[in-house]
């Protein structure tokens, strides 16, 4: 059974950092692309940043670019989201998907 597990969410104020970890079993994790996607309120889910699975590849959507690292260690079958500058515009529920699977996602909230 594929377990995806989100965690590192939380309330932030404006200008600071978040990193979100997604720990993966059942599945083998060093052979997916893996993907961040994000989902803020009255909004449709979207992408923010996908890896190769050797982490070679990085994609960032643009409002993730510069800002957003997403990384992955293959040893510890965890992938990560390292956010910077945050926002009001990243509050959103993050969620990571490999393997066609889905995490329960994390909130972030970004607010003074």
């Amino acid at each position: 059974q594929v377990q995806l597990v989100e965690s590192g969410g939380g309330l932030v104020q404006p200008g600071g950092s978040l990193r979100l970890s997604c720990v993966a079993s059942g599945i083998s994790f060093r052979f997916y692309d893996m993907v961040w996607y994000r989902q803020a309120p009255g909004k449709q889910r979207e992408l923010v940043a996908t890896i190769s699975p050797t982490g070679d590849r990085t994609e960032y959507a643009d409002s993730a670019k510069g800002r957003f690292t997403i990384s992955r260690d293959n040893d510890k079958n965890t992938l990560y989201l390292q956010m910077n500058s945050l926002n009001a515009g990243d509050t959103a529920v993050y969620y990571c998907m490999g393997g066609s699977s889905w995490g329960q996602g994390t909130q972030v909230t970004v607010s003074s």
